[in-house]
């Protein structure tokens, strides 16, 4: 009873000044949703640039252990396996053969172009990308020049001829385009990765595998000694300068979020403060009366304290919807992908709204706590 007639004495006293304690209210509510909205976004921002950065390449290699030229390509799958609760948005085979192209020998990679499309989408093609059964080949930009050199773009769809080398059959493919990435990629020619084992006679084998992991920072790091430890034949090893990128790029943002949330926790600490003195000075003679009828200072305390927690349960409620949407909205238009909504967020947002209107109520407490009731009592 002493509980609910409590409760109902402070909603009411809320309610009697409406206006005053509105902004109150607001400031409270939007301080939530920014928090709430910030956290959320500090939570998925890795997780959202961790895959918007596979599109610069892949950032772990696999290459062959104990200083071996190849490995089976079935340690691909293997190394799914181990991976199998990380997100892989590819894991493209390559094998590197010199091969004898239009009597010149050309450093010539095998891959399977579907995957190779998920790890290196910033690959431009003009043409299109071999097909898979086809004896189809994929010229780099500057190999284009040395087979055609006043047009290079007409080599595509012609034949050229390709050999292990001396002695060996010849077999035509046709050139089905011009891949041009601004690397070395430029010098090689690439064909599907069956085509190049047949050529060469190595059933199975890979040189390297190129794989795209969304992760960041120490989970990176834990995937590669995870792969170590797992897999035989092989040896992973993080592409540095994509994972360092990201890693920086991460952290400047996520100190970013924590400097707002933190000028936000005080410009809310600042507005809830001000209003709650602009009350204490509009009730100083009823806290007076309060006072000269027996009233305790614990009891102004535990009233006005009870005042500033409801407001902040409730402005941490309507901030915490308010913030999952802000964060949610941020998430689609940037990254086009949605978010999960939080409990956990949600109820950090109230917990923190609660505090910061605790702590911005004690400076008017201890205004409302010092009231003489015999000075704001008197003539009445």
């Amino acid at each position: 009873m002493k509980l609910k007639f409590f409760l109902r004495m402070i909603f009411y006293s809320l309610l009697r000044r409406r206006m005053r304690m509105l902004i109150a209210l607001i400031a409270v509510a939007v301080g939530a949703t920014i928090i709430s909205g910030m956290v959320t976004v500090y939570r998925e921002v890795p997780q959202q640039l961790g895959r918007e950065f596979r599109a610069y390449g892949a950032n772990l290699l696999i290459i062959p252990a104990n200083e071996a030229a190849t490995f089976n390509q079935e340690k691909i799958q293997n190394v799914r396996e181990v991976l199998s609760g990380h997100e892989i948005i590819g894991a493209a085979p390559f094998l590197y053969e010199r091969l004898e192209i239009n009597k010149q020998y050309i450093l010539t990679g095998g891959t399977d172009f579907e995957e190779l499309q998920k790890v290196s989408p910033y690959w431009q093609i003009e043409g299109t990308y071999p097909s898979a059964g086809e004896r189809e080949i994929l010229i780099g930009a500057e190999l284009a020049k040395i087979f055609s050199p006043y047009e290079p773009n007409e080599i595509i769809g012609q034949e050229i001829t390709i050999s292990a080398g001396e002695g060996t059959a010849m077999k035509k493919y046709v050139v089905s385009g011009i891949v041009s990435t601004g690397g070395k990629e430029e010098d090689f020619a690439f064909m599907n990765l069956g085509d190049l084992q047949q050529i060469v006679d190595k059933t199975n084998q890979i040189s390297i595998a190129q794989v795209s992991v969304v992760a960041e920072g120490d989970s990176l790091k834990s995937i590669e000694e995870i792969i170590s430890e797992n897999v035989e034949g092989v040896q992973p090893q993080l592409v540095q300068q994509i994972a360092n990128s990201e890693f920086n790029v991460l952290g400047k943002l996520q100190i970013l979020v924590l400097i707002v949330t933190a000028v936000v926790l005080i410009l809310t600490l600042i507005c809830v403060t001000t209003t709650m003195m602009a009350v204490v000075t509009e009730r100083r003679k009823e806290i007076g009366l309060k006072k000269a009828l027996g009233a305790a200072n614990e009891n102004i305390v535990r009233e006005f304290l009870g005042e500033g927690c409801l407001l902040g349960a409730f402005g941490g409620l309507f901030g915490s919807g308010l913030g999952y949407l802000f964060a949610e909205s941020v998430s689609v238009q940037v990254f086009g992908r949605g978010i999960y909504f939080s409990v956990s967020i949600a109820i950090l947002s109230i917990v923190l709204s609660i505090i910061v209107t605790g702590i911005a109520s004690l400076i008017p407490v201890r205004i409302a706590t010092a009231v003489d009731p015999a000075v704001v009592l008197r003539g009445e």
